[in-house]
């Protein structure tokens, strides 16, 4: 009997232990994409011709999708993990969102390319409202390149007409990407990992409970600070 009660302790021990690493390594997932969002923000403005600094006045949500895998011969696709924050009315940004990006597409092409991806959002509410269900780009929303320049001027001489522009990077170089069809979800599966199951994605754009997390932190510091130079 006290073998089998030996043996009962011990596997529900390992169970603990394995739910454990499980929850650390996902967490550690999460951690390694903020990590890379920040890092692909830093490097963004390190280029001479890069977002404008208007552009980023006017937004109110981003994107940030570290290497994007674009691949395919004939027929190709897209996939990609990253993250969504919506800027407060105070002119603050949200919780960080982790969300997933999947598309294809037809015609001639061959290879891999790998891409770090941003999209800037002149409206939220399309972010905002992702929850209840995926967004395609191109057919819920508007969707185009996204003029580039430093200076103020260069928003300004530029017909801001579409809902989202984004902003590829290959290789230190920019570098265009057709995400027409290409769609959103949330990833509650890295949200809950990350910041808990009572957290979903309303709450973190509303930024109820802004996160601790030093890398959180960072990462909205990045953005704040990144277009006032």
């Amino acid at each position: 009997m006290n073998f089998f009660l030996s043996l009962k302790h011990r596997v529900l021990l390992l169970a603990l232990f394995f739910s454990f690493t499980t929850s650390v390594q996902a967490q550690d997932k999460q951690q390694q994409k903020l990590d890379a969002s920040i890092r692909v923000i830093q490097e963004f403005g390190k280029l001479r011709e890069s977002i404008p600094k208007q552009l980023m006045q006017k937004t109110e949500g981003i994107i940030i999708i570290p290497g994007l895998i674009n691949a395919g011969f004939m027929i190709g696709g897209k996939r990609g993990k990253g993250i969504a924050m919506v800027k407060n009315d105070n002119g603050t940004w949200s919780n960080p969102v982790f969300l997933t990006m999947t598309g294809g597409s037809f015609g001639f092409q061959a290879g891999i390319q790998s891409v770090d991806l941003v999209l800037v959002f002149l409206n939220k509410t399309s972010l905002l409202e992702i929850e209840k269900s995926s967004f395609t780009l191109g057919g819920d929303i508007s969707v185009a390149a996204g003029p580039l320049g430093r200076t103020s001027s260069a928003g300004t001489d530029y017909k801001l007409e579409s809902e989202v522009y984004t902003y590829s990077r290959s290789k230190g170089l920019f570098a265009g990407i057709s995400l027409s069809g290409s769609s959103l979800d949330i990833d509650q599966k890295a949200n809950d990992a990350f910041y808990g199951a009572e957290d979903d994605a309303a709450a973190l754009f509303a930024n109820k409970k802004p996160s601790a997390v030093p890398a959180v932190k960072t990462l909205k510091q990045t953005l704040r600070d990144l277009y006032k130079k």
